[in-house]
């Protein structure tokens, strides 16, 4: 999910000590301001971007739910504060919002359902926008694309997307990759019975590192760090799914989707996201 700091073994060593509690649960969560203070030309909104009936779940801050084991979108530094795509993104919008950002860390599922009841501000964790989600919550302007791919070992027998048929695939809990591949109504997905979920990407990874699974399905830029940082894993060269990534907020909160928006639209056009996304992935 390139260049990402090269935290990514020390993650996955750290993610297999650690038992996330399962969708719905009330497993404890941690929060971190992602600075001490606002960045410079935090302390006023920009001009343009109308605040006035913008309400936060916190007065003066920025709460974004998400779960920081999705490099190169989200994770963890070394000195334990939260990096990547999103994380600039979101710091960069809270900047033009004159907001402080918070972010929550979480599993991916409580991270959605935190958007949803108002317990956070908006989600960021390369959420994809779908039909069932947009039941459920509202979405920003899209700021960057997603790949689904397949990893396998080296050597395996799958070599298509149509091989995947009849085996066992590994899935990140909550996540398009897992909606896509238990989905039966489908031609491209091959039901619940063939669908392990994880609570994390490094989870899935290392059921298929012990073969207890067949191939994982996964964003493209976390699936080349799996794989950069675990030897004898491979990615197909077709791709499983295209899709694009948004900002979740709760479902009616027009103010601050529409304040989301200006903020957003302002980073695209003057090329911020991009120089973002291409610090974290190389391009060619």
């Amino acid at each position: 999910m390139n260049k990402c700091k090269k935290i990514i073994t020390a993650a996955l060593a750290a993610t297999m000590l650690l038992s996330l509690g399962a969708c719905g649960s009330k497993a404890a969560t941690s929060s971190a301001d992602v600075s001490a203070s606002p960045s410079a030309g935090a302390s006023a909104a920009s001009e343009k971007i109308d605040m006035t009936n913008v309400k936060t779940v916190t007065d003066g801050k920025l709460i974004m739910s998400t779960n920081a084991k999705f490099p190169p979108y989200e994770m963890v530094a070394d000195n334990g504060s939260f990096e990547g795509i999103d994380v600039e993104i979101a710091q960069k919008i809270a900047d033009k919002l004159g907001l402080e950002l918070v972010v929550d860390d979480m599993g991916f599922d409580a991270a959605l359902q935190a958007a949803q009841q108002g317990k956070s501000d908006m989600v960021m964790a390369g959420v994809t926008v779908s039909d069932e989600r947009k039941a459920v919550m509202d979405f920003s302007d899209s700021y960057a694309n997603g790949v689904q791919v397949v990893i396998v070992k080296n050597g395996s027998a799958i070599k298509t997307i149509d091989d995947l048929k009849g085996k066992m695939i590994g899935t990140q809990k909550g996540t398009t990759g897992y909606i896509y591949c238990s989905d039966t109504e489908k031609n491209d997905g091959f039901g619940e019975d063939h669908v392990t979920a994880y609570d994390d990407g490094a989870s899935a990874i290392q059921a298929l590192v012990n073969g207890q699974v067949d191939a994982v399905v996964i964003d493209n830029a976390p699936a080349k760090e799996y794989v950069k940082a675990n030897a004898g894993l491979t990615i197909l060269s077709t791709e499983y799914k295209n899709e694009d990534y948004a900002i979740g907020v709760k479902k009616g909160n027009t103010a601050l989707l529409t304040a989301v928006n200006a903020a957003l639209k302002e980073l695209i056009a003057d090329g911020t996201v991009k120089s973002i996304v291409d610090k974290y992935i190389a391009t060619k």
